[in-house]
């Protein structure tokens, strides 16, 4: 009686709004004139965004309607602040109907403090370096203001950590040797946090304003025009009559939503409430449907394009370009789809669960070939019109090319809804109603086409036009607004129905929802940034950085392996209790340099990229693992299941995404790091093929249940597929060893580009003896003096040996880390290696051989079972 209870689903009504609310735009529920003025901000805050993302303040000449980036950002942070404060009670004891008078205070208050920096900017602008009594009044005032509304809308870890980042900063003198530092005076911690553009409204507030708040507003415009239902019931429509059919389309729905969603919990709540009672409906356990749902809503948040908001932030603090950020990044979240839902067909073998009804089909398996290659081949050919006509059209309509494409994309837009209105409208069903039959797929998916015409506005925006991220969500969303006004009338037109005026209406009132949702959703996102903000500036302004480098140098032994692993376990502790993008934020500014010094010291040359992308995997790792695990609770919540068991299961299916960042960080080959075309292909396969090993070794089941020593070779199998060169350097080194005496004879030798790695002696920040690596490659000269030149770089011979002279500012050289007075001890230059795809073939016979002989295990078990009296 007990598991029954236990495993009883809460109300996916009332009860599950109510948890959305409550994690992402509070929990109060005013009336009257407050929520009036909830509202209004919310609204007020969306058009604001939408206004700074356009061309529009470049196109006309009022200076009070231009703001600067320093300007928004205040901006941005007073309507962020000001929300939080009306919206999340104080505690679970507050009025939840209401805002009491102290909130309404408060909430002014810290809106004033926050916008402070705009309406005094010229004034602070003129005497930076030097804060007056008003700026250290109000950043007294605006700091415990910013972390209280940080308790409210996420919880006490980040504020606490921002606390102890604050106390490091005032009383750093009074701290260990081994994380001393002078300390900071009042003047100095409020001129760097508040007013200078170091702490709060740094870096991260600023991508907030700019790139965020844009595509949190896209993600609610799309739920809102319907796209969350056609995403749900496609995903079901094609997957569901499989084996674990209900998971297997949870994991794809999640996937979908969770892209453009920036919140994991949001995502489970959102797609859980209908995948979880189907998972259960063909067999899988609560705390199984949960951990399934959560897995793939976190991994939803290392899918590009938005990933969190973390894509956005990554172009900032690595300097590179938007485009290579979802490049690199596409790959492994790819695989770990693939691999969940690899997870999820294992579980269904292992219990012997079928899938839900599916509508018998008449077509013959040829006609369904033949209309799938005849519908790839109309949309590439639609594409190819697409992208050459788009070129045609800018140099013939010059200045009137943007009307024209408009007017394209509306006509294309009003077709396919009249297309739409052959098929029956996508609505969602109720997931605890018994399922006859799952719905074909062929009619939902071209009942819902105009919903993917925002989307490829967007990816064309961001990938052919290159334009900013920011930009591009603004067009996006402009297309969105242009549905959700437009479609509800269009649909009652084509359906013939009587009276459209009241459809037009409605879709006006969607349009209000939605940009009211997604400035509510935004609030917490937007002071999380601006809280991670303070630590950010901690860093910065203490140099901590560099001492917790020295701090798990010591714990790890120098250890590189050791290392990393101690990074990861950080991590997790500094996620707990974080939203995605503080998440990001806190773990990065800690965390990346050190991967990037330790391995520097030991040898390992690691591109940045795969550096942030590391610490930002194991950052949200936190929101499965237990105790903490926020969507862990989030999903038991739905599924009725235990919450720690649930998060215990959901970690165990999350090993694959844990597994990713240590490869990537060895074998950059993953994030298509300098790979072509037709290597990545090869990348992908092999490494889609390691990682289904790699998950049938975890989940002791391949073709049948796994021995333990099958189990053990398949996770040898699969670790030789994703890192290759490791049983290459075994037999032959990387890299040949150059004493410094013959290092300027050897560079005779080298070819142009060839990148040489040289250890150096030097000192770090504060003046202490450094070793480390550093990559040059050297061009093309006429002598090793003019190659080194070319690269930046002057050597000399001194009585202690060969010494670097001169790096020129800005050079390869320099970026390496090298400067004058450092000692050059040794230099590594490439070795002739064997492939390291050679490893591929004895890899892949070894998978081979334990599916043969399962297979042939399995095949026994089945006429043992067939052969078997039956009982009577």
């Amino acid at each position: 009686m007990d598991d029954q209870v236990k495993n009883t689903p809460v109300d996916v009504g009332d009860d599950v709004d109510d948890m959305v609310v409550s994690a992402d735009t509070g929990g109060r529920k005013p009336f009257g004139v407050t929520q009036k003025v909830i509202l209004g901000t919310a609204l007020t805050w969306s058009l604001f965004q939408i206004w700074i993302a356009s061309p529009l303040p470049y196109m006309v000449d009022i200076d009070w309607l231009r703001f600067n980036g320093n300007q928004t950002r205040s901006i941005h942070l007073a309507f962020a602040i000001f929300l939080v404060f009306l919206s999340f009670p104080r505690s679970i004891k507050s009025p939840r109907s209401y805002v009491p008078l102290t909130d309404w205070i408060v909430a002014g208050v810290a809106a004033f403090c926050a916008a402070y920096y705009f309406l005094d900017y010229e004034a602070i602008s003129e005497r930076v370096g030097a804060p007056s009594t008003q700026d250290i009044v109000v950043a007294c005032i605006g700091v415990p203001l910013l972390l209280e509304a940080a308790r409210r809308s996420l919880g006490p870890a980040l504020v606490v950590i921002a606390v102890l980042f604050l106390l490091y900063s005032f009383y750093g003198n009074y701290m260990p040797e081994l994380i001393e530092h002078k300390g900071y005076s009042l003047s100095q911690v409020v001129n760097h946090q508040w007013v200078t553009t170091e702490g709060v409204f740094g870096v991260a507030l600023g991508v907030s304003t700019d790139f965020v708040f844009l595509f949190v507003l896209f993600g609610a415009l799309l739920e809102k025009a319907g796209a969350g239902n056609y995403f749900i019931k496609l995903a079901f429509s094609l997957l569901g009559h499989f084996k674990g059919g209900p998971a297997k389309a949870a994991v794809v729905a999640s996937g979908l939503t969770g892209v453009i969603s920036g919140s994991s919990i949001a995502n489970v709540v959102t797609t859980g409430t209908f995948t979880m009672p189907m998972m259960k409906r063909v067999g899988f356990s609560a705390e199984k449907a949960g951990a399934v749902e959560v897995a793939s809503s976190v991994n939803g948040q290392i899918m590009p394009p938005v990933m969190g908001a973390a894509a956005f932030l990554m172009v900032e603090y690595v300097g590179v370009s938007y485009i290579e950020v979802i490049t690199h990044a596409f790959l492994p979240a790819l695989i770990s789809y693939i691999a969940l839902v690899y997870i999820v067909h294992l579980e269904a073998l292992k219990h012997n669960m079928n899938g839900l009804p599916r509508r018998p089909n008449s077509q013959s398996f040829i006609r369904k070939i033949s209309g799938f290659l005849l519908g790839f081949l109309g949309f590439s050919g639609m594409a190819v019109a697409v992208y050459y006509g788009m070129g045609w059209i800018k140099p013939m309509a010059g200045d009137y090319s943007g009307w024209i494409i408009a007017g394209l994309i509306s006509i294309t837009y009003v077709l396919l809804v009249r297309y739409s209105t052959f098929f029956p409208k996508i609505e969602m069903d109720d997931p605890n109603k018994p399922i006859e039959e799952l719905p074909a797929p062929g009619p939902i998916f071209k009942a819902g086409l105009h919903f993917l015409l925002p989307v490829i506005v967007l990816i064309w925006c961001l990938m052919v036009e290159r334009l900013s991220p920011g930009l591009s969500a603004f067009w996006g969303s402009t297309l969105l607004i242009f549905i959700i006004v437009t479609h509800r009338p269009l649909d009652a037109y084509f359906r013939e129905h009587q009276n459209a005026i009241p459809e037009l209406i409605g879709g006006f009132l969607d349009l209000r929802d939605g940009l009211i949702t997604g400035a509510r959703n935004m609030a917490s996102i937007s002071i999380a940034t601006a809280t991670a903000g303070i630590i950010v500036g901690a860093v910065s302004q203490t140099s901590i950085g560099s001492v917790l480098a020295d701090v798990v140098e010591v714990l790890s032994f120098g250890n590189l392996a050791l290392m990393l692993i101690l990074v990861a376990f950080l991590c997790l502790i500094l996620g707990m209790g974080l939203p995605t993008t503080a998440n990001y934020i806190v773990v990065s500014s800690l965390l990346a340099n050190v991967i990037v010094e330790l391995g520097a010291q030991n040898g390992l040359i690691v591109p940045l990229i795969s550096v942030h992308l590391f610490v930002f995997y194991y950052g949200l790792m936190a929101d499965v693992t237990p105790p903490v695990g926020l969507a862990s609770f989030a999903a038991a919540a739905i599924s009725g299941g235990n919450p720690i068991k649930t998060g215990i299961i959901a970690f165990g299916y999350s090993m694959r995404t844990a597994i990713l960042p240590f490869i990537f960080i060895y074998n950059t080959d993953l994030l298509l790091i300098d790979v072509g075309w037709l290597e990545g292909i090869s990348i992908f396969v092999i490494a889609t093929i390691a990682m289904l090993a790699f998950t049938a070794g975890t989940q002791g089941y391949f073709i049948t249940h796994s021995r333990k020593l099958e189990s053990a070779l398949l996770l040898l199998a699969a670790f030789s597929l994703l890192r290759p060169g490791f049983w290459v350097d075994q037999v032959v080194d990387h890299y040949q060893q150059v004493p410094a005496s013959q290092i300027m004879a050897t560079l005779e030798t080298i070819e142009p580009d060839t990148a040489i790695r040289l250890r150096i002696l030097g000192e770090d920040d504060v003046g202490d003896p450094r070793q480390f690596m550093a990559v040059v490659k050297l061009p093309q000269g006429d002598s090793v003096a003019d190659r080194l030149e070319k690269s930046g770089l002057q050597l000399f011979q001194s009585d202690q040996g060969l010494e670097v002279d001169v790096v020129e500012i800005g050079s390869p050289a320099a970026q390496a880390g090298l400067d004058a007075f450092q000692l050059i001890e040794s230099m590594e230059v490439p070795n002739s290696q064997p492939p390291k795809q050679l490893i591929y073939i004895p890899a892949l016979g070894l998978i081979l051989i334990i599916i043969l002989y399962q297979r042939r295990r399995k095949r026994g078990q089945d006429i043992s079972i067939q052969n078997a009296p039956v009982s009577t």
